[in-house]
Formats: C-alpha cells, structure tokens, sequence
C-alpha cells in the first residue's frame, strides 16, 4: 500500500476547506460553501485528466514532455534508476508521479489540497480493477453543451491498475505545504513540476526552495501555465511575475537553461464536447543545478566538499557492463 506521509500542521489543510470548520459543532450538519463546492468539482475533473482515458491526450501533451526528459537525463542503461530521487510538488490525484515511479525511479509526490490527498489516497490505495469506477464530471456543465447527453455523459476510471507497480517500487505521497515540508538541502536529483508554480504567493520563493533542495547537478523539469492562482483573492499576498522575470532571476540564481520551449499548447480539465475550451500556451524548460557552484568566478569548496552529488551513473567509464 502506498503510504502518506503528513509533514505539516493538519489544522492548516483543514482550515483551506473550509475556516470556519473548527468553529462549529462537529455533530451539527453544516451547509458546503461555494469554495468548498468549486474544490469539489475541481476535483472530479482531475479524475478525468489523471485516471481515464478521456484524459490520454492531456496526459500525452503534459506529462510525456517532463517523462521523455527525465529518461533522458538519467537513462536507465547508465544510472540505477531506482536510486534518482525524483520530487513532483503539486501531484494532484498522483498521475505523473505514479508514472514516474513505475519507470524504476525513486519518486515523491507533494500536494497540500484536503481535497487531491483524499482523492489520490482512494485512487492509488483502493482501486484494483480497471474501469471499475463511473463518475459524471461534467453534470455540473450547464452552458456550452451542444447536446444534453454531453451533460451526463460518464466517465469510466482508473484507465489502469494502480495497484501494478512493482513491490519494490520506492513511491510516495507526502501531505503539506511544498515550502514548510522539503527545507533540507542538496537531497533531490530532479524536481518536475508541472501546472504548479503559479500556485505560489510569490514564485520566487518555488525558485528558492527548488534551488536549495537540488543536489548539485540537479535538475528542474518544469512545464506550465502562469496562472497566478492567488491574484484576485482579498488579502492575500500574490506576486504576478511574468515568465521572463522569473527566468531572470533563474540565472541570477545560478540555474543553466539546457532546454527551453516558450511555446507548447495544451488544455487543463478539458471536457472535449464543450462549446468553450481553453488552451494554455506553457513554457516548459529543464534547467540545472550546477555540480560546481562559483561565488565571484570562485568555486566554494567548503561546499563542495560538504554536499552530496546528484545521482551518479552505475557504469564504469569504458564498461559496457552494470557495476
């Protein structure tokens, strides 16, 4: 069974479904708020994206991208794979992570939404059969459908086993705040994300953490939107950089861009008989954490010598042979 981990104060998960949730009689029936309610459909949709194979084509457009660069960068003929820790902050119901997991590596999903952990916890821990499920993600469509069936038409999930992963595949989900939960540093060799940086107040602290917790010559696959999620809420904090600003202060960091596309279309929860469908225009990059990091055109030895390298290949130069 795949475990969960919580690394961060559940009164905060709670308090995003709802805030006045421990303020009322827990025996009392309550009323689900308009938030809640928008989370919930939210959360329909993601089975769609994530679990059927309505939701192939997304899964194609965002997902194989971030996959084809990880083989990529650690191919399994010269790296043992199962010893790449890969990060996925924002995993939602836990696709991309499952994904990359049942390819041998070491994975870590992150997400911090009440509403993603008990659905992915249902899906990855309780579904055995495929198409055992039927949801109707759509019945709450009430404009743009051409036809009422496109209304409640059903969709059919998991698409496949969840339970398939080899036993002893290294997967797991850790519950909280991507900031508040990976402090440590120079302990992952790629961080992939995917829809999620426009999820922060202030991008440029994503940029910190994933600087600080890449072993040097790690990698940061990212590929997305920049959908400030915080930008039309009262009181709170939201910085709206644009995609240009953030790769400035990228470099600044020290990340070296080793591929970049500024270009790449793809939808988010789409229902494909919509008479409304939106399409992103994301950026997807992978950039590296130098091996050897220099501070005024000078290595740092002391951190050289303290810091423990990225993942490193399981073949002896000139073999042909696994060590």
């Amino acid at each position: 069974m795949l475990s969960y981990v919580q690394c961060s104060l559940p009164l905060k998960f709670c308090a995003a479904i709802s805030p006045s949730f421990y303020q009322e009689d827990p025996r009392k029936a309550r009323t689900s708020s308009t938030f809640d309610m928008d989370k919930l459909k939210s959360t329909i949709k993601q089975f769609v994206r994530d679990w059927s194979e309505a939701g192939q084509p997304e899964r194609e457009s965002c997902y194989k991208p971030i996959i084809q660069e990880i083989q990529r960068l650690f191919p399994s003929d010269q790296y043992d794979v199962s010893k790449v820790s890969v990060l996925v902050p924002g995993a939602g119901l836990g696709r991309l992570a499952w994904e990359i997991a049942r390819l041998g590596y070491a994975c870590q999903g992150n997400e911090w939404s009440f509403f993603m952990l008990f659905s992915s916890n249902f899906v990855l821990n309780r579904c055995e059969e495929e198409n055992a499920l039927t949801l109707y993600p759509w019945i709450h469509q009430f404009s743009n459908n051409k036809k009422s069936s496109d209304q409640t038409r059903p969709i059919r999930f998991p698409d496949v086993n969840p339970q398939s992963l080899p036993l002893n595949t290294d997967f797991s989900m850790v519950a909280g705040d991507f900031m508040e939960v990976y402090s440590e540093s120079e302990c992952w060799d790629c961080v992939a994300t995917c829809f999620f940086i426009d999820t922060a107040n202030n991008v440029l602290e994503y940029v910190d953490t994933i600087w600080n917790i890449l072993k040097p010559g790690g990698v940061w696959i990212n590929l997305g939107p920049l959908l400030y999620h915080f930008e039309s809420i009262a009181n709170e904090l939201s910085i709206e950089l644009s995609y240009e600003d953030i790769r400035t202060a990228m470099i600044k960091y020290g990340f070296l861009f080793e591929v970049e596309k500024e270009s790449m279309q793809t939808t988010y929860t789409e229902n494909e008989c919509s008479m409304l469908r939106y399409i992103y225009d994301c950026v997807f990059f992978v950039a590296r954490k130098p091996s050897e990091l220099q501070f005024n055109g000078q290595e740092d030895e002391k951190h050289q010598h303290n810091s423990p390298p990225a993942a490193k290949s399981s073949r002896r130069e000139g073999s042909n042979r696994l060590t």
